[in-house]
Parts: structure tokens; C-alpha cells; sequence
């Protein structure tokens, strides 16, 4: 769906279209620029996640960035009709709505809906900060904001550099998707999951050392793999138990005092030697049956990487 900014400048209304990033500060080269002493000079962005998702993440500006008045720490998912507040200027984002943008190109007799929902393999990874709302409590804003600005930065480089789709930001959240063809393609998507559940906890370990925090920042992992409904109206995003799973699975590592969780559907498809970790049964809320699970910590998991890669090197 199409998104632009709304705005005033010098008495003339401008209409800016979003982009897959749009910046937003100072500097005469962003995107949209702001001459205000209470701007920083790269103050803010927006950025697109899949289709249609706009996020506004605040780049660790010295007076922040607020939407409809409240200061924006992690980035925060755009609606129509928000009102962005950077220093005195206020700007308004606008989406249009799928049937709208076709509205606009074709004739309504040319106009095909279809409400058929498209069916994709899938392996979810759900990764969540442990401790950020004492964090959130003990440290001022502006650190804070430059914290988590970076982390999601880095941890979106991780995911897109590994092969998967960063799908959604929720709070100190992640949630991403690896999609594949065929049952072969299956094992192949848990361990790109694997490597960067464990780049994101050297994402997160690097903001320990570099950052006074009262206590230490640690991620907690939910990885599934199944099949997830991404249909018309959803914008791609990936919606069903697969991704439901996951969500439990990522919480039950604070119950179990663990790293990551994996489900059966997960590390089923690898090879049995490459497994290491603890099999047990769980129940999840939503699930009447037990669940079958591999918990783990990132050591287990560079030892699963290091066994499958050298597996694999053999087999070429």
C-alpha cells in the first residue's frame, strides 16, 4: 500500500511518498528537511517493513521524536492519520488501502478481489529483550532510544543478510520468517534461523559492553516451523498457529530458563547427529496437546551450526 507524509513549508502543502526509507532531520541531505534548532541533523526515519508496514525509529535525536505526543523509543508501526512531532513541525502520515491504489490505475470493471488466502511454508523466529522495562525505568530516554534504535537496526541486518523477512517490530520484539518451496527446503530455513538467533545475541551482548545498564540485556528465542495463511488484507504478513507457536515457544524460555526453544516441526527436518539440547514435552496456552520441544542455549546452537556446515562441506 502506498504511504506518504503530509506536511506544511512556507506556507505551501507538500505531499512526500514513503520509500523503503525515508530520513527526516536536519542535514540538507534528508529527505525531508527540517530547519529547526531542535532538530538533530539525522533525526529520525521511516522505514518500510515488507509491503505496506511504516515505522517511525527515532535515530537517537537529542530532543526525540513523538507520535500523537508520545516520545517514540522503539520504533513504533505508522497508521493514517498519526501526527509525527519533530522539534515545532508536525507531519501527518496518510496509507492508502490496497482497493484504493487499484482504484486509481484500473476501471472498477477491471477490478479483480480475490479473498483467497495464500498458504506458505514457513520458519518463524520470535526473538523478545529480557529486562527492557527495568531498562526502560533506570535509563533516560535518549540513551534508551539510541539502544534500541541500533539494536533493531542491527538485528534487521542480521535477519536480511541470513535470508529471512523481518515481518513485524512488536515493543522490544522481533518477529521474522523464513519461506520455503519444499519439505527439502525446510531444514535449510531452521539453521539460517539458528545463525541469526545467535548473531542477535552478540547484537545484544555488544550492547551490554558498549552501554551503562544496570543489568545485563539477554534475548529470549522461540523458533517453529509450519504453515502460516498470508492473505489479501494481511499485506504479506504471516498470520496462523505456525507463527502462534512461536510466540509461546519464545516465552516458555523464561520458564525453562533457557536460550532458545525449537519445536519438533523445527528440528525434525535436521539431521538427528546435529542435535544437541534437552527434548522435552510442553504445554503452551491455546494448544490442547502437548508440544514437543528442544531447548537450548547459544553454545548448543554453534556446536549445531559448526557439526550441520561441516556436514555439508563434506556432501559438495
Amino acid at each position: 500500500m502506498s504511504a506518504v507524509i503530509c506536511y506544511r513549508n512556507k506556507g505551501v502543502d507538500k505531499k512526500i511518498p514513503c520509500k523503503a526509507v525515508l530520513t527526516l532531520g536536519r542535514d540538507k541531505n534528508s529527505d525531508i528537511v527540517i530547519i529547526d534548532l531542535l532538530v538533530s541533523r539525522n533525526h529520525a526515519m521511516i522505514r518500510r517493513l515488507g509491503h505496506s508496514d511504516y515505522y517511525l525509529i527515532d535515530s537517537g535525536s537529542s530532543n526525540g521524536s513523538f507520535v500523537n505526543s508520545h516520545r517514540v523509543a522503539i520504533p513504533r508501526l505508522l497508521k493514517t492519520g498519526d501526527r509525527i512531532q519533530i522539534g515545532g513541525s508536525e507531519l501527518v502520515f496518510e496509507q492508502k488501502h490496497k482497493l484504493e491504489d487499484a482504484l486509481d490505475t484500473i476501471s472498477m470493471e477491471e477490478t479483480i478481489i480475490s479473498d483467497r488466502p495464500v498458504i506458505r511454508k514457513i520458519t518463524v523466529l520470535v526473538a523478545d529483550i529480557r529486562g527492557f522495562t527495568s531498562l526502560s525505568e533506570s535509563v533516560d530516554i535518549r540513551t534508551l532510544t539510541r539502544m534500541m534504535t541500533n539494536w533493531f537496526h542491527n538485528v534487521t541486518d542480521v535477519i536480511s543478510e541470513h535470508g529471512g523477512i523481518v515481518d513485524k517490530f512488536i515493543g522490544d520484539c522481533v518477529f521474522a520468517r523464513w519461506e520455503f518451496g519444499d519439505d527439502d527446503g525446510a531444514a535449510q530455513s531452521v539453521m539460517k534461523a539458528l545463525q541469526a538467533a545467535v548473531l542477535i545475541n552478540d547484537v545484544t551482548e555488544e550492547l551490554n559492553k558498549n552501554t551503562e545498564v544496570p543489568e545485563k540485556l539477554r534475548v529470549g528465542v522461540g523458533i517453529n516451523t509450519g504453515v502460516a495463511s498470508m492473505g489479501i488484507g494481511q499485506d504479506a504478513t504471516a498470520l496462523g498457529d505456525a507463527v502462534n507457536i512461536a510466540f509461546r515457544l519464545e516465552s516458555a524460555t523464561k520458564v525453562l530458563g533457557t536460550d532458545i526453544v525449537m519445536s519438533e516441526s523445527s528440528y525434525g527436518p535436521l539431521p538427528q547427529e546435529c542435535i544437541t539440547g534437552e527434548k522435552q514435552h510442553i504445554r503452551v496456552k491455546g494448544k490442547r496437546d502437548v508440544l514437543r520441544i528442544c531447548s537450548l542455549h547459544f553454545g548448543d546452537v554453534k556446536k549445531m551450526l559448526y557439526t550441520f556446515n561441516e556436514q555439508q562441506n563434506r556432501s559438495i
